[in-house]
């Protein structure tokens, strides 16, 4: 009788233990680095977005999470994002030549200015999927590069 309890006592407290890590995991929060290389040239700025879901992936903007676009200074440019929860995510990089915070695109969709994504899939005739541009963010601090491509 002993044995079954002081293996139910053990059980059950591995389990709380695996509850407890769990829900500190959901209160994380965790600082994305986003360097972005590849630039053609440096005017405008660079434009960045953070998705948590494959709705609305790479161009609604009600679907980003975090943005912001900063001056083009040095090369590579960095990006940071921070307070973001352990998860997944993907990334879509614009530069914006012209500063109007948006992919400009020919009559044929095809885009006149820079573009990339976390992950750097392939990219031809269509922007990709959520689940080829993402990336899991599980630690105080997650750095990913990104290579613009241009058409």
């Amino acid at each position: 009788m002993l044995k079954k309890m002081t293996v139910s006592v053990m059980l059950l407290a591995a389990l709380g233990g695996l509850t407890w890590s769990s829900s500190v995991k959901a209160n994380f929060n965790g600082k994305l680095t986003v360097e972005i290389d590849g630039l053609k040239n440096q005017k405008g700025q660079i434009c960045a977005s953070v998705f948590t879901a494959s709705k609305g992936f790479p161009s609604d903007p009600k679907r980003v999470v975090q943005s912001q676009c900063t001056t083009i200074g040095e090369t590579p440019v960095k990006v940071s994002f921070d307070n973001l929860q352990a998860g997944s995510y993907a990334v879509a990089v614009i530069h914006d030549q012209n500063s109007d915070r948006t992919l400009n695109t020919n009559n044929l969709g095809i885009p006149l200015e820079g573009f990339g994504f976390s992950r750097n899939p392939e990219v031809r005739t269509k922007a990709p999927e959520f689940s080829e541009a993402a990336f899991i963010l599980a630690g105080p601090n997650t750095n990913i590069q990104i290579q613009l491509k241009y058409f």
